[in-house]
């Protein structure tokens, strides 16, 4: 059964982001709020957390597992990128935008797109994501909370999907809905895969 932590949106409780941070080291996956809905995360080197996200979701080997980020400060040790590439990133992050980079040789295989050997980028504004991966001193390993045939609108709708599927369920409140764009710059042009809540005429 998961435990539910009410955590405030703008000024998260240091000593609830303590316990999140303490259970994700442990092993734990959670259900957590970002500025573009709710997402599933585990630990980085967590192999047993991302199986279990992968059940959840019924995920297939070849779907790209997001790292969700802080900052672009270690970015290199995970994902490669030419120079325009970063531009892009620094100019629209933090921000409901998902990218497709090609990973680097550091990043677990398992991480990987089986055949395109690529990982999914995400920074998000969301405060509570914000102060977690603070406190946590590295990046999660994160898909979004996409189950077909429900819709996460609300708290409660979470929690009835998942209360017993994870293990620690974040409210912070209000959660918009609408999933991240994805943009993929893996290969020699920016190619949009999804229009979401990120803003596309930033890009084009």
């Amino acid at each position: 059964m998961a435990i539910l932590l009410e955590i405030h949106p703008q000024n998260p409780q240091q000593r609830l982001i303590g316990q999140v941070a303490d259970r994700l080291k442990s092993g734990a996956v959670i259900a957590y709020p970002t500025d573009s809905g709710y997402a599933l995360g585990t630990a980085l080197g967590n192999r047993d957390g991302l199986e279990r996200i992968r059940s959840i979701r019924n995920l297939s080997k070849r779907h790209d597992f997001t790292l969700m980020m802080r900052d672009l400060a270690h970015i290199g040790e995970y994902a490669k990128l030419n120079n325009n590439a970063f531009r892009l990133l620094k100019k629209i992050l933090p921000g409901a935008y998902t990218f497709i980079l090609e990973g680097t040789r550091d990043v677990p295989k398992r991480l990987l797109h089986k055949r395109k050997k690529t990982i999914g980028l995400r920074i998000s504004n969301h405060k509570v994501v914000q102060e977690l991966l603070t406190t946590l001193d590295e990046p999660l390993m994160s898909v979004s909370l996409i189950i077909k045939g429900l819709d996460f609108l609300d708290i409660n709708a979470v929690i009835e999907a998942l209360e017993n599927r994870v293990d620690v369920i974040i409210n912070a409140g209000y959660c918009p809905s609408e999933p991240t764009t994805v943009i993929d710059l893996s290969g020699d042009k920016v190619e949009i895969i999804r229009t979401g809540a990120g803003d596309i005429s930033v890009i084009i």
